[in-house]
Formats: C-alpha cells, sequence, structure tokens
C-alpha cells in the first residue's frame, strides 16, 4: 500500500473559506488541534467560522512537540467530547501529531498548514518526539490527510524564519533521493526523483526572492515558493516512497535533536546543516565530485535565508560532553535513515566529516 496525497486539496488566497462546505460533509464534532499562542487568532477564526456552519467544535493545545505525553493527553480529550475529527491548524509538530491521533483512533484527519515550514500537512508519516524536542522514531500512517487547506492568507502570517527553514528541507527532497534512490528501476520513483529536482531548481531561483519579497501584488516567487515547501515536497514523498523521503541530512537532523541546546531550532533549519554534512560525506566515501560545487550553491542561498550553516550556530558545541560521539551513535544506529545510501557510512566517518566540518578544516 502507498499513501500518496491528501483525498481534497484546497489551495489559494481563499483556501479555508471554500472548503468549509467540504469540512462540514465530512465532520460533526472537530477537534482544532494548535499549539503556539503566536496562531491563536487564526486558531480562533477557524474556530468561529466552523461553529458558523453549525458544527459542535473543541480545542485543545499541544504542551510540548508531537510527543506521546501531548498524544495520549489529546486523545482522551477526543474520546471525552466524542469528536469525530481532527483539524490540526500549525507548523509540523502539530499537524504530525494531529494525524498520528486521527490514524490512531480511525478518525478523518483535516490538515490546515499555518505556516510553509514542513511538508507535513500532506503526508501519510508522523515524526515523533520526546517532550524535550529528542527525535524517536518516524511512524507511517494508514493515509494521508482526508483534506488540506492551503490557505496562503494563513501563511502569509507566519515569520519569515518558517519559510526559510521550509526551503531548506524542500531542497533536501532532491538531495537525499537523488543518492538513495537513482538506481532503483520503478518508474514511480525515478519520476519522483525528476520532481524534486524541479522542486530543487524552483527553490533556487525563488527562494531568495520569496524570503526577502512582499505576498502583496501577487509576487509569484512566494506562491511557487511556498507551494513546493508545503506541497510539492510531500508529493516526491507520497510517489516515490520511504526512499525519496529522507536520507543522511534527516539522519543527522534527527541525531542532533538529541543534544538539548538553550534556544530551539526549526526542524528545516537542522536539516539544512545536516545537507551541507551529507554533501561532504558524498565527496568523501563516494568520490562526488559535484558535491564541492552542489555546496557552495547552497551556502549562497543559505545565507541569504539567515540560516544556520554550522552545528555551533544551532548553538550545540560539538566538542564537549560527548556531544560529537552522541550524534555519531546516534547517526549511525541500526534503523537509521543513514543506511540508505549507497556506500558505507560509520561512526567514524560522521566523527571526522563534523569535526572537520566544524573547525573549518574544509574549505567552503
Amino acid at each position: 500500500m502507498q499513501a500518496i496525497s491528501p483525498e481534497i486539496i484546497y489551495r489559494g488566497n481563499n483556501a479555508w473559506g471554500k472548503s468549509l462546505p467540504q469540512i462540514a460533509k465530512l465532520t460533526k464534532s472537530p477537534l482544532i488541534l494548535g499549539r503556539s499562542v503566536n496562531t491563536d487568532n487564526l486558531r480562533n477564526k477557524i474556530f468561529i467560522d466552523l461553529k458558523n456552519q453549525n458544527l459542535n467544535v473543541y480545542s485543545a493545545n499541544l504542551k510540548f512537540d508531537c510527543c506521546f505525553e501531548d498524544i495520549s493527553r489529546v486523545k482522551q480529550i477526543i474520546s471525552n467530547n466524542n469528536n469525530d475529527s481532527v483539524i490540526a491548524a500549525g507548523g509540523g509538530k502539530v499537524l504530525d501529531a494531529g494525524k498520528y491521533i486521527a490514524d490512531c483512533l480511525d478518525i478523518p484527519c483535516i490538515t490546515v498548514p499555518l505556516s510553509a515550514s514542513t511538508c507535513a500537512g500532506w503526508t501519510a508519516l508522523s515524526n515523533i518526539y520526546t517532550k524535550n524536542g529528542q527525535f524517536i522514531k518516524d511512524v507511517v500512517l494508514g493515509s494521508c490527510p482526508k483534506i488540506l487547506v492551503y490557505d496562503h492568507k494563513f501563511i502569509q502570517k507566519a515569520p519569515s524564519r518558517t519559510l526559510a527553514s521550509g526551503i531548506a528541507d524542500a531542497l533536501a527532497k532532491w538531495y537525499e533521493s537523488s543518492v538513495t534512490s537513482s538506481t532503483i528501476n520503478d518508474g514511480l520513483v525515478q519520476q519522483a526523483i525528476q520532481i524534486s529536482r524541479v522542486l530543487r531548481d524552483q527553490l533556487l531561483l525563488d527562494g531568495e526572492k520569496a524570503f526577502k519579497g512582499e505576498y502583496e501584488n501577487n509576487n509569484p516567487a512566494w506562491k511557487n515558493t511556498i507551494e513546493a515547501c508545503g506541497l510539492t515536497a510531500g508529493l516526491v514523498g507520497g510517489i516515490g516512497g520511504e526512499k525519496c523521503r529522507t536520507a543522511a541530512a534527516h539522519a543527522i537532523h534527527n541525531a542532533i535533536t538529541q543534544i538539548i541546546a538553550p534556544n530551539k531550532f526549526l526542524h528545516g533549519e537542522i536539516v539544512g546543516v545536516g545537507l551541507l554534512l551529507q554533501l561532504r560525506l558524498e565527496k568523501m566515501k563516494n568520490n562526488n565530485k559535484l558535491a564541492d560545487q552542489s555546496i557552495k550553491q547552497m551556502l549562497v542561498l543559505m545565507k541569504a535565508l539567515n540560516l544556520p550553516t554550522t552545528i555551533a550556530q544551532l548553538g550545540i558545541n560539538v566538542f564537549e560532553n560527548n556531544n560529537l560521539e552522541k550524534i555519531a551513535d546516534f547517526t549511525c544506529r541500526d534503523k537509521s535513515e543513514i543506511h540508505f545510501l549507497p556506500f558505507e557510512i560509520d561512526k567514524q566517518d560522521i566523527v571526522e566529516v563534523i569535526e572537520n566540518f566544524e573547525q573549518q578544516i574544509i574549505k567552503i
């Protein structure tokens, strides 16, 4: 079985309003799931609009990330209220939690991304973390969301930092899938890789314009970029399957989250650093002669987007508290995505590439 896409997608400036009649057909007692106080006003609007559809609406907020403590608590709330759907409105962690809870309870999930930071609104996958933000595992779900509402006016209100994070995460689709899956003799996988290549090119062309530009005047760079991050990136994983989703960049992300940093960074911000390290691994272990050029190209864009480009910029000193060894151990654990790479990687490879990278022995 392969869950490729949401059943229904609404996108554009008035996507939310257009979706309301369809949502009212699907659910009579939805629970709106959110988290951030910064999106309270949007969730209040969603609540009122659903009430005006004569729905019996409830709401709940995550206290932490997409973690088992929050998941158990919200499942109980839904059971107490007899809710018949989950409407997840927020960033990636909220969307993942909503999908996971709906899947566990066998009720429909409607995703309403409030930023372009990830493609979590699209996928049949949830990443589970501890309440402190440490990655535990990803869970494949029975289906993609029933309805995805990608309202541009909602996403306009998100901080520009979330868009930069989404660009880094979406770029990883090409760099990870092209190295893991290029030799797989499956038409859909090959088509997914080509979509991810077009996605990369579009982000390299439009990403900085979107980040620095205005939403007004129908800015095509901004519209194309947010949909690339939130929709096309999800389509790549849907068509291509597991190996078109993640490899070293995400494996290193998952390992870095094991170190509790003083400041919290977004998923794509950490993935971007992992992507630079993946390219160095490709040069070191697979003699990828284009890796240096790819790194230079990535660095130009990442610096324009104010993205971190080293682990140190994520607030972590890899040379203290055995942090380097911890990252290497988690990156290379048995079920890690690092092993999707077409060449062998061991802990010493990770230690060496990060050590050199952080000390800038590797000139970039």
